[in-house]
């Protein structure tokens, strides 16, 4: 019987998932799941592009932008740590909260009161209608794990989150963990 997802859970693309650009080698954080669908934040995969390139007098705060998934890529989404400092937050899971007043939070960055340890930004996301989500995870498209890391999650190497993961699952996982991207290369 294959697990169903619930959010604040991680997706972590089978080592199958090779041609689709968007989600080869993705770790997902999902940010809710219901009868109506599911949005998550691809967690791995940072752009060439941070807060400042962005956002007009953010100069000093060079913060990362993510790849959050192929969804409305012309818009920005974060997830924080600091609901008690940004009003209208909604809580994901283990201490991990999406969106809010967004322009508390650029303040809040502005006035060092919260980094890149505490909110993570993407362009995009990723977004699933009804039963679609189920239905790629019956045909081994991804693994559902446990966000273990909690808040730490938002501190975690992006680039060797995919990796990890993998070893954690163990098994034939484990072997793929260290696979080049390209299986070409091996």
């Amino acid at each position: 019987m294959t697990k169903l997802p619930t959010k604040g859970q991680l997706l972590v693309a089978e080592p199958s998932v090779i041609r689709d650009v968007s989600f080869t080698r993705s770790v997902i954080l999902l940010a809710d799941h219901n009868e109506e669908g599911s949005v998550g934040f691809i967690l791995n995969k940072p752009l060439d592009v941070t807060l400042p390139d962005l956002i007009e007098g953010m100069e000093e705060c060079e913060i990362p932008i993510y790849n959050g998934g192929p969804v409305e890529q012309e818009n920005l989404y974060f997830i924080h740590t600091a609901p008690e400092l940004i009003e209208g937050s909604l809580e994901i899971s283990s201490g991990i909260y999406w969106g809010g007043d967004f322009q508390r939070a650029v303040d809040l960055i502005l006035a060092k009161e919260i980094s890149c340890d505490n909110i993570k930004f993407f362009l995009g996301y990723s977004g699933w209608g009804s039963k679609q989500l189920d239905q790629e995870i019956s045909e081994h498209s991804w693994v559902i794990t446990k966000n273990n890391l909690c808040k730490e999650l938002l501190k975690s190497n992006h680039l060797a989150l995919w990796s990890d993961k993998l070893r954690e699952l163990g098994g034939s996982y484990a072997l793929w963990s260290n696979a080049p991207a390209n299986p070409q290369y091996n």
